[in-house]
């Protein structure tokens, strides 16, 4: 009776540990269509859910931070003919995206439209000075007619920069160069972001998610068209992706993402470089690759971004952008800071650059199952051009078609204490805590049945030898 007792009980913990284990088991599949099901609730862009939140307004404060490249012999440059010397000067930080999205109106097809205000906001206690420090650095009025103007005409601009003692460089504060001053040969407000204050970007038009969650935040329309009108090309002009804001949940990291930015007149895509941790949350850090800004002859898929075949040596250069096209004719050029990945020949004319990947290249930290972009660094580099010229004085040294680098940026912003630990409480602890669960209740069934297993074995082994003695 008492083997019996042994044996039965044994069957029993063996039963009993299957079922546990078996629980285990099916809880990964349940736990994961729960966490699934959740998440796709909760990514719709619509009022009341926590995507909406994050979407309406960063999670954190957005920063801009800008580098001026501060030249150092700018006499030399007109008198000899030499290379520029520049020197980095900054950062000077402004608080930026401050203001949430505007004129929000959601549409009967599954859309949401609405404006960016953009305004800036200086951050004395994050800058390397106040705003009115002096810069030397390339006059805007002076390069931008250079190109804008047909040589024909060139007499006559010889004449406006002698009239108004223009010259080929300036002697200007950061807070001229970048909001605008008023241009002593153009008569007009001349600036690099100018204007910028009180203005706003778009309209844009994206999908909110509802009834196709994976083309939750993917752009439908951007001031109106599905295309872009800069480029002599439909690839070229086609808007790809999301705003960068946010991307479809469960983000697959051997896929690209891609995402528009209105700053570049493009579409751009990023890789999954390696998974990090922010604030305690794991994500994807996906960043922009060399091949971006690469040249034609490099990356084909570039060939409709080459627009002046003879700055661009026949579109041999890589590392530069040209979107005078969005720039109403004027001569500017995008690149990454100090030239990273562009080509020797332009870091060879500007003396006193130093391209680092580690400081210089774009990212994104992109939580994986949400698809929200959790932290970012948007680096990018505004360049203008300016040549040779038989008729301008203050050309007639220059030996070649130039890019100068006027200023870099560092737009940067990483999700705050309070939205971080709100996310890591209904995100990452619940999806760690059902895994730890689930690991346990299979560990602890398999070992439970194992263990019987084998002690009932054991004892039957036993009983089996004392009867037969």
């Amino acid at each position: 009776m008492g083997c019996c007792n042994r044996r039965c009980g044994l069957i029993a913990g063996a039963v009993i540990g299957a079922a546990t284990a078996l629980l285990g088991g099916i809880l990964i599949p349940v736990g994961n269509g729960l966490i699934k099901d959740t998440v796709l609730q909760k990514a719709v862009i619509a009022p009341g859910t926590p995507a909406y939140e994050n979407w309406l307004s960063p999670g954190g404060a957005v920063y801009r931070q800008f580098w001026f490249f501060d030249v150092q012999n700018a006499r030399e440059v007109i008198e000899k003919g030499v290379a520029p010397v520049v020197v980095e000067k900054g950062p000077y930080t402004y608080l930026t995206r401050y203001l949430p999205k505007a004129h929000i109106t959601f549409n009967p097809n599954d859309t949401v439209s609405y404006l960016l205000p953009q305004g800036a906001v200086f951050e004395p206690s994050l800058s390397a000075g106040p705003e009115q420090d002096n810069v030397t650095s390339l006059n805007l009025a002076v390069a931008g007619a250079y190109s804008m103007i047909p040589k024909g005409l060139h007499p006559l601009l010889e004449t406006m920069i002698k009239g108004s003692k223009s010259s080929l460089f300036q002697h200007r504060s950061v807070r001229e160069l970048l909001w605008g001053y008023k241009d002593p040969m153009l008569k007009s407000t001349v600036g690099l972001f100018a204007p910028y204050n009180g203005t706003f970007d778009g309209y844009y038009n994206i999908y909110s998610g509802k009834g196709d969650i994976s083309q939750v935040g993917m752009i439908d329309k951007w001031r109106g068209s599905r295309s872009l009108s800069f480029w002599d090309d439909k690839y070229c002009n086609m808007i790809n992706g999301t705003d960068g804001s946010n991307f479809a949940p469960f983000v697959d990291a051997t896929k690209p993402l891609f995402f528009f930015s209105s700053d570049i007149c493009r579409s751009v895509s990023a890789s999954c470089e390696r998974s990090t941790v922010l604030k305690e949350i794991p994500v994807y850090r996906f960043a922009l690759l060399a091949s971006t800004l690469a040249s034609p002859a490099d990356n084909p898929d570039n060939h409709c971004y080459c627009r002046d075949p003879k700055t661009t040596k026949n579109c041999t250069i890589a590392g530069v952008l040209d979107i005078s096209s969005c720039q109403d004719g004027q001569p500017i050029y995008i690149s990454l800071p100090h030239f990273l990945y562009g080509s020797p020949s332009l870091q060879e004319a500007i003396r006193g650059l130093d391209p680092n990947e580690e400081h210089h290249k774009t990212y994104l930290d992109v939580e994986p199952i949400t698809g929200i972009t959790l932290g970012f660094a948007k680096r990018i580099q505004v360049n203008m051009m300016y040549g040779p010229s038989n008729v301008i004085t203050v050309l007639k040294k220059v030996n070649e078609s130039t890019i100068f680098p006027l200023v870099w940026m560092n737009e940067t912003a990483e999700l705050d204490d309070e939205s971080a630990g709100l996310l890591k409480v209904e995100l990452v602890d619940r999806i760690k805590m059902l895994d730890v669960v689930q690991k346990v209740l299979l560990g602890s069934g398999l070992a439970v049945f194992a263990l019987c297993l084998l002690l009932y074995t054991a004892v039957r082994c036993s009983d089996d030898k004392s009867q037969s003695v």
